[in-house]
């Protein structure tokens, strides 16, 4: 009875993890309805899941000084909407992708200006030759980037971005990937927003700290 009782549980304990591992690894539902940039997860545990994104081309603003994320991501989005319906140098519209992203620099104090930069993905179609504008600047993902992940709901406030990036950093220390990450990203880190204003449940975001995978030490688990 003990026996059978104790492969239950190992059964039970075995497919929660597995469900864990698949939440951890399911594409974000925006994703099957508008194009997002490929990735492959090469590994994922309580708290974060690393990617490894392909060669991508993302258009990007010029830096936004504010004092909030909000604010400066909603003058960002402005700006790259208006490029996708045809303000760019080919006067051609361009599908919506997903993720929108904002890549904050902090500021030293909590009444100082951060530095956002707001990104679209380019579509696989748009690749080849994104149209210029004037203001944006066009950026290449050359070769394999790799990204620390980790995914939060709701509406973004300006209180959730920092709070979710230091549970993103405090759930990476101690594994193989702390040193990498602290190295590559620097003082930055990413905001991923992948619904549109108007999608009140289900909402999707994730906190991104991207780095190289060459620097990824082998002899920590």
């Amino acid at each position: 009875m003990a026996r059978r009782s104790s492969s239950l549980l190992l059964a039970v304990v075995s497919a929660a993890a597995l469900a864990l591992l698949a939440a951890a690894a399911a594409v974000p539902p925006t994703c099957e309805r508008i194009e997002c940039p490929a990735y492959e997860v090469v590994d994922s545990a309580n708290g974060f899941e690393i990617r490894r994104y392909t060669d991508a081309m993302w258009v990007s603003t010029a830096p936004i000084e504010d004092i909030s994320f909000v604010a400066a991501t909603r003058t960002g989005f402005l700006q790259l909407f208006n490029y996708i319906q045809g303000k760019n140098a080919y006067n051609e519209t361009i599908e919506m992708t997903a993720p929108v992203l904002t890549e904050v620099s902090p500021s030293d104090g909590p009444l100082c200006a951060s530095s956002f930069v707001v990104s679209f993905y380019v579509p696989a179609k748009n690749q080849a030759d994104p149209p210029p504008a004037e203001g944006l600047r066009v950026r290449r993902w050359a070769g394999a980037r790799y990204a620390a992940v980790r995914r939060f709901g709701g509406f973004v406030a300006d209180a959730d971005v920092g709070e979710q990036a230091a549970r993103l950093d405090a759930s990476l220390q101690g594994t193989r990937w702390a040193a990498a990450v602290n190295e590559g990203r620097g003082a930055f880190y990413t905001v991923a927003q992948y619904n549109s204003p108007f999608e009140f449940s289900g909402r999707v975001n994730e906190i991104w700290m991207l780095f190289d995978g060459a620097n990824v030490r082998s002899d920590v688990n």
